[in-house]
């Protein structure tokens, strides 16, 4: 790249950090005042049309300075040099904070309210879904010979607990008999091949088991199967409406949240997400949905031990600041997937 494309993107890059930092239009005069840039006034207009005519920056308003459109925004990301690290402090905080969660969606909601707080913007976490999920254990706790207490645990920390109501008595020998059933087709296995597994329990169960294992397996299947309802956590959606001007026209931040209500079309932008360590950011209309088409998806996975089991990211204004945004998406997913390893 020419030294002059070279002072053209330092143009941009000082164009977008001062517009993130002021939400005001630049001008020439401001960037010779604020940004060492080496090249006189009259070379930074010159610099300024160039960007403007490719594309980069726009004037809203007559007599005014510039903002990064879109575009610019996207070669702003595409050559940031280096990602602005977390301190060790924040790292430890981060650390501290989650590992303090009881149970996976304690983790989760941690990690959105995290989030949230060190960017500013919506937080997103997808629940581990059904296909990456695996059943550590089945516990079965009789709370009278009549009424049992179901707690199925799988591997990244989740805990369901459900109460069945047997309708017949049931004695030592024919718990222990439903415990040993219920073991072998779930422990280990896939939360989906479970499922079908305990389905099938009442086929071959004794006679005597047989209407105790029905109640069971339909309390075990629901628990079991996913339900699209339950697997985003959002926060911070009031960060949305401080920054309210950024939406532009009226009516688009309506439209913003209006789209997060709609899970299935952020459950959409979590599921494109690279492998963990890897950060997306979709600007504007990249991000192929109309409405939220004002805003900037910064994304990743989580997981554990090299397997995915979501997505998670923010969601704000194509005025953010993507360094720091990155860096904070990174350094909680990353987190989130070390405290469930260890669960």
């Amino acid at each position: 790249m020419s030294s002059t494309e070279d002072r053209r993107f330092e143009v941009l890059r000082a164009i977008v950090a001062d517009y993130v930092a002021t939400k005001e239009p630049i001008g020439s005069k401001t960037l010779v005042e604020r940004h060492n840039l080496g090249v006189s006034s009259a070379t930074i207009r010159n610099d300024m049309a160039v960007l403007e005519a490719e594309g980069y920056i726009t004037q809203p308003h007559t007599s005014s300075g510039r903002i990064p459109t879109d575009k610019g925004y996207r070669q702003f990301v595409d050559r940031i040099a280096e990602v602005k690290p977390l301190s060790a402090a924040e790292r430890r905080a981060i650390m501290e904070f989650l590992e303090s969660g009881v149970d996976l969606d304690d983790v989760l909601r941690r990690g959105v309210r995290l989030l949230a707080q060190l960017t500013r913007q919506v937080a997103v976490v997808q629940y581990p879904t059904v296909s990456a999920s695996t059943v550590r254990h089945i516990e079965v706790v009789a709370l009278n010979p009549a009424r049992l207490l179901l707690v199925v645990i799988t591997d990244t920390g989740r805990v369901d607990q459900r109460l069945v109501e047997l309708g017949a008595l049931v004695d030592d020998d024919d718990l222990a008999a439903l415990r040993a059933m219920l073991g072998t087709a779930m422990d280990g296995k896939r939360l989906a091949i479970a499922s079908a597994a305990v389905a099938e329990l009442p086929e071959r169960a004794p006679q005597q088991l047989r209407d105790v294992l029905i109640r069971v397996s339909t309390v075990l299947v629901e628990t079991l199967v996913e339900h699209p309802e339950e697997r985003l956590v959002l926060g911070g959606t009031a960060n949305l409406t401080r920054n309210a001007a950024d939406f532009g026209l009226p009516g688009s931040l309506r439209s913003v949240l209006e789209a997060l209500e709609e899970q299935v079309i952020v459950l959409k932008l979590l599921a494109a997400t690279q492998p963990p360590g890897t950060v997306t950011v979709r600007i504007g209309e990249e991000t192929q949905v109309e409405q939220i088409r004002g805003t900037s998806v910064v994304s990743t996975a989580y997981g554990t031990s090299g397997a995915i089991l979501g997505g998670m990211g923010v969601l704000g204004p194509t005025r953010m600041d993507y360094p720091g945004t990155i860096a904070s998406v990174a350094a909680v997913a990353r987190y989130i997937g070390e405290v469930l390893a260890e669960r």
